[in-house]
């Protein structure tokens, strides 16, 4: 399998792995043709919409920067296009999954445990500007973002509350 590929499956299978620990189901769009790679559905909140959903873009990518604070990440202007804007049903996020270079390294096995290297960072875009004429921009995100058990509920949460412009 090529090694783009095996980034892809890792990728989603973390992030299927944090939303079975928080009780959230996922699902995969048939075509991939609006940046969207796996959908986050939530059931029984209390809040006005009781079963919120995420759309997730993912990526995965082993290039990841000294900066101790940010991630820096080029994306697609389509990616870009499609993650922006508030009139969306549900919101949208960037997850960055950053892993070693090399795909043995991914995964450590114990008797009591597995141990996944590295992390996944998440990002909103729907408040950045448009921008015209380029083929890719590069977005910086925060290392204290970094997609967790309680980072993904909380998102969930935004969602629950979600009022599309």
């Amino acid at each position: 399998m090529e090694k783009n590929q095996k980034k892809e499956l890792f990728s989603i299978a973390y992030v299927q792995a944090i939303a079975a620990q928080v009780g959230f189901r996922t699902a995969k769009p048939d075509v991939d043709d609006d940046s969207v790679d796996i959908i986050l559905k939530g059931r029984g909140f209390s809040s006005p919409i009781r079963n919120p959903q995420l759309e997730v873009q993912l990526k995965c990518t082993a290039k990841n920067d000294d900066d101790p604070n940010t991630l820096k990440f080029t994306l697609s202007i389509k990616n870009y296009n499609d993650l922006r804007g508030s009139n969306l049903v549900c919101p949208r996020y960037l997850f960055v999954f950053v892993v070693p270079e090399d795909c043995e390294d991914w995964l450590t096995h114990e008797q009591d445990f597995i141990k996944v290297k590295h992390c996944c960072y998440w990002m909103s875009i729907k408040d950045f500007p448009d921008k015209p004429n380029t083929a890719k921009i590069t977005i910086s995100i925060p290392k204290s973002q970094l997609l967790t058990s309680k980072s993904m509920r909380t998102l969930m949460d935004i969602a629950s509350v979600w009022k599309a412009a």
